[in-house]
This record gives structure tokens, C-alpha cells and sequence, in this order.
């Protein structure tokens, strides 16, 4: 059985895990990230991978990075939360690990998880939204991750929704990331308990009080116990999704899309306002078939598990 191990390189942690051919992780440590030196990143992914070699015969390593990755998998171009700018990440690791080394994007890794064993694993192509601090996005189609001319493809976070809306960590304004994430939730749940708006009070409550306290998992509790100040916040997260996806759907006509990341956890309370959103706004929905909206199954273990198996089969 070949083994594989997967890391997932995040602003505040770095996860690794072993991988077998199958999907199933096997074993994993994890370690804070120093996020603001490159170097000392490398060292920690390193002495993660020198642990796990210790108890399994591994064949390659595959590194998930939140940022953009050239077309041959090995230099991390840019990445807005840690120190790698145009870094030959591959090189310096395959030179220290003595084993074939695959870099490449989070949440593409992540797609690609869900798609060999995941959410996506009875279908031939699915678009992942991958919806955290930002809107991630991995593309597979005919069986195929789709990449793009120059490795930085299915940043779907960052396509404009709002002309001259809201700024945008990426230097824009109006991304789809500023309405349709977990931090845009946020954001609106403090905005609206700010100005006293009725209802509220619960959340709040909830949080200690404390505005600052408020956070995705505490409104996502909230809804599921009937808030109805709550389950409205979904709805309107839900719906900047769907409406999202269907402009996506345009473009790529997915079979099937895959939402990820903490939002998950709402299930139909989030789903069902996607779909509504969706249908209302796809265009000619009446003529056309429609895909299927199915939360991910892998959950923060996706990533892992995607680039582990990315990195076998090149090697």
C-alpha cells in the first residue's frame, strides 16, 4: 500500500497527515505556523515530515498552501498570510526531505479530496466553494483539477459582484468573498446587533454580551435552536451563495458544487436559501438541468487528504 503524506499549511497551523491510497488518514501531527518567515515555515513543515517517517514508509510529500502556486506545482508565487513570495518551496523541500515533493493550492487540494473521496467521489467533475475567512474555489473537470495556463485558476472568491462594493484584502472592491464568507457573516451579525435591531439580543447574549465575542459557530448554534434572528443571517449568506453559484454555473455548468469550511455545519439551514438563491437566479432555470448542491464530507482533514493523493500520483 503506497503511503503518501499530505500537510496543510495554514496562517496559524500546519497539519500533516499520512495518507493511504484509499483516502483514509492513517496518522497526523500538527504544529503552530510562523507565518511571518519562510524559513522557519519550511523547517516546521520538515520536522512534521521527519515524525511521520519515523512510523511509516512514505513515498512523496504534497504541501497545500493558501496562495497562488505556479503551473508546475513547485513555487508559491504569493500568499497573503504567510512569507512566501515567489519561493522555490518544492526545491527546498525535496532537497531536505530526499523525496518527490508536490506544492499546491489549498483549496484546490481540497476539491480534489472531496472529488476522489469525498462529497464529489460518485462524479466525473464539481466545483468546491470553500467558504471560510474568504471564498476558496477548486475546479474538476472530466476527472481533471483545472489549474489554469499558470497554476492560479478557481479563485472564485475575488470575481466581482458588487462594482465599487466593499474592499477586498486583494486590492479590488466588490469581491464575492466580502458578502458570501464567514467573515462577511460576521461582520453583518455585529453590524445589526450594533444598531439594536429587534431580535438580537440572543446572539448576544450568547457571546457573553460582548459584540466582539460574536462569531460564525455561535450564530450557526443560534439557528438551530429556532433564533429567528439567527436563521436569518444564514439565509442571507445563503443567498449571496446561490446567487454566486449560478453565475458560476453559466460559465462552468458543474454537475455538482460542494460547499465547504465552517458554514457547513448550518446544513439546510444554509443549503436551503443556497438552492432558493440559486434557481431564482440562474438564468433560463426552467430549461436547462440543474446541478446538485452537497455539503463536504471530508471536512478540515479535505485538504490533507486531497494533496497527499495529488503528490502520489506524480511521483
Amino acid at each position: 500500500m503506497a503511503l503518501t503524506i499530505g500537510v496543510d499549511v495554514g496562517g496559524t497551523k500546519i497539519a500533516a497527515g499520512v495518507v493511504a491510497e484509499d483516502g483514509r488518514l492513517l496518522d497526523e501531527r500538527r504544529t503552530e505556523t510562523p507565518a511571518d518567515d519562510a524559513t522557519a515555515t519550511e523547517h516546521a513543515i520538515v520536522a512534521l515530515v521527519d515524525d511521520l517517517r519515523r512510523d511509516h514508509d512514505v513515498e512523496a510529500v504534497g504541501i497545500g498552501a493558501a496562495g497562488y502556486v505556479d503551473a508546475d506545482r513547485a513555487t508559491v508565487l504569493f500568499t497573503p498570510n504567510l512569507a512566501w513570495r515567489n519561493a522555490p518551496v518544492r526545491d527546498d523541500l525535496e532537497s531536505r526531505v530526499q523525496l518527490p515533493v508536490v506544492v499546491e493550492n489549498d483549496a484546490n487540494a481540497a476539491a480534489w479530496g472531496e472529488f476522489r473521496f469525498g462529497a464529489g467521489a460518485d462524479v466525473d467533475d464539481l466545483l468546491l466553494v470553500a467558504v471560510g475567512t474568504g471564498v476558496g474555489g477548486g475546479i474538476v473537470i472530466k476527472g481533471e483539477l483545472m489549474r489554469g495556463s499558470f497554476g492560479v485558476a478557481a479563485e472564485i472568491g475575488h470575481f466581482r459582484v458588487v462594482p465599487r462594493g466593499l474592499p477586498c484584502g486583494c486590492g479590488q472592491r466588490g469581491c464575492w468573498e466580502q458578502y458570501a464568507s464567514g467573515t462577511a457573516l460576521v461582520r453583518e451579525a455585529k453590524r445589526r446587533v450594533a444598531a439594536g435591531e429587534a431580535g438580537a439580543k440572543p446572539l448576544l447574549d450568547a457571546s457573553g454580551g460582548d459584540l466582539d465575542e460574536i462569531n460564525g459557530p455561535a450564530i450557526t448554534s443560534q439557528a438551530q435552536q429556532d433564533d429567528p434572528f439567527c436563521i436569518d443571517l444564514l439565509a442571507g449568506l445563503g443567498t449571496w451563495l446561490g446567487e454566486g453559484i449560478a453565475s458560476l454555473t453559466t460559465v462552468l455548468d458543474s454537475g455538482v458544487v460542494v460547499i465547504g469550511g465552517g458554514v457547513g455545519e448550518a446544513g439546510e439551514l444554509l443549503l436551503g436559501p443556497v438552492r432558493q438563491a440559486f434557481t431564482s437566479t440562474l438564468p433560463a432555470a426552467e430549461h436547462r438541468p440543474h446541478l446538485q448542491l452537497r455539503l463536504a464530507t471530508l471536512g478540515n482533514e479535505a485538504g490533507m487528504i486531497g494533496v497527499a493523493d495529488l503528490a502520489r500520483s506524480a511521483c
